[in-house]
């Protein structure tokens, strides 16, 4: 066999090219870069990351948007990852470990509360809803599995930030943009430090009309068997419902509840 006839079986044996895996490919890098920097980057530094040329990280980013995979601030002008991303991770969620312990849990908070209670992970510097259930009122809050909430203006995100050990604390705050959502939403890390020890030390988090007008909330952490957070459980009711007796009786339960999850997962898990 010569040279010519090796060449040959090599082209026969050598597989096709799949069209357009090099441009997936990009697309992949690109949304790989936003997710390891949620909302840190703007176009000229996340170019400079993929190595890329600009027009054709341009041409990404804007295919991108358009496909709700990825979202750009009218502020800062930095990408995060889109709502159609996170509704199709929330398609894995439902089946997820973690939501399937839970929910028994979730059932009894929400039958002893008999208000909507959440259970939420974190993913890309926000929380994301796995699984919602809502009382007998007719007067709920509008949210649903999948979708995303900040970590600074919500008791699920200040629960699950405050069981991070502080080194990782530092390393979230870095890519956090405090957006002012009402009047009461804290937006200076020395304000939100000081409520994440208040957090810490009494076992919950609460919002305060702090992400919605007219809506209190009440969260705490979920921990794995490294007593890492995982995610965060709540409570959330209309201002009119909430007085000191159903603060004191749900910021117990919550509490409560979060411990018996995190028991349960460190046991099968």
């Amino acid at each position: 066999m010569n040279l010519s006839d090796l060449q040959d079986e090599a082209d026969v044996r050598a597989p096709n090219p799949v069209q357009g895996a090099a441009s997936f490919s990009k697309f992949m890098t690109v949304l790989q870069i936003i997710a390891d920097s949620p909302g840190t980057l703007d176009i000229a530094q996340l170019t400079k990351r993929a190595r890329f040329p600009r027009g054709t990280v341009y041409r990404l980013v804007s295919a991108l948007i358009a496909e709700g995979l990825i979202t750009q601030s009218g502020e800062s002008g930095t990408f995060r990852l889109g709502p159609r991303l996170l509704q199709l991770a929330a398609k894995t969620w439902e089946d997820s470990d973690l939501r399937t312990i839970a929910r028994e849990f979730l059932v009894s908070l929400r039958d002893a509360t008999d208000e909507a209670v959440h259970l939420a992970v974190p993913s890309n510097n926000r929380m994301v809803y796995i699984d919602k259930l809502v009382g007998s009122s007719t007067v709920q809050m509008k949210t649903s599995i999948g979708g995303q909430v900040e970590l600074h203006s919500t008791s699920v995100g200040k629960a699950w930030l405050s069981g991070l050990p502080d080194e990782r604390l530092l390393e979230v705050f870095k890519g956090l943009e405090l957006k002012r959502h009402t009047a009461k939403t804290l937006t200076t890390p020395e304000a939100l430090l000081e409520e994440l020890k208040r957090t810490r030390e009494q076992g919950f988090a609460f919002d305060d009309e702090e992400n919605e007008p007219d809506i209190r909330c009440l969260g705490s952490p979920i921990f794995n068997r490294q007593r890492e957070p995982v995610g965060a459980i709540s409570v959330s009711m209309p201002v009119y419902r909430h007085d000191a007796r159903r603060h004191e009786l749900c910021a117990r339960l919550v509490h409560q509840t979060a411990k018996r999850i995190t028991g349960e997962l460190s046991r099968i898990l």
